[in-house]
């Protein structure tokens, strides 16, 4: 029996320690998404995060012939960047971000995670951008 508890638990310590990088620390996608940005704040009880939502152009609905915003709530880990959306709110911002499989406290509330800020326009600019 102490030889099976031997093997046994490091190899079930192993399989947790991966289970658990794999749910909250693996990066599952990357990509970008633009839009105006509704608010962006600095909110928690223990771990202070900034969260902020992006509001896309264009309605999207899970349900045929509903109508629904399409919105993108994310998180924001690096002060630099925060600052940056602290003074862009209800402009129009392009964002680079990591999803993650589920979202850990210090990181923020969302699984969605900001790691750079692409462009910062006004929004009668983004608004009359050429068409190719």
């Amino acid at each position: 029996m102490k030889k099976f508890l031997k093997i046994a638990i490091p190899i079930g310590l192993v399989v947790l320690a991966i289970i658990i990088w794999w749910r909250y620390f693996f990066v599952f996608s990357e990509g970008v998404k633009a839009g105006d940005l509704n608010y962006f704040e600095k909110k928690g009880f223990v771990f202070k995060t900034y969260e902020g939502r992006l509001v896309q152009a264009g309605f999207q609905s899970p349900t045929p012939g509903g109508l629904q915003s399409n919105e993108f709530r994310f998180s924001v880990e690096s002060d630099e960047i925060a600052s940056k959306l602290e003074r862009a709110s209800g402009r129009f911002v392009e964002l680079r971000y990591k999803e993650y499989f589920a979202p850990v406290p210090w990181r923020g509330a969302s699984t969605y995670v900001v790691t750079e800020v692409l462009d910062i326009q006004d929004g009668k600019e983004a608004n009359e951008m050429p068409v190719k």
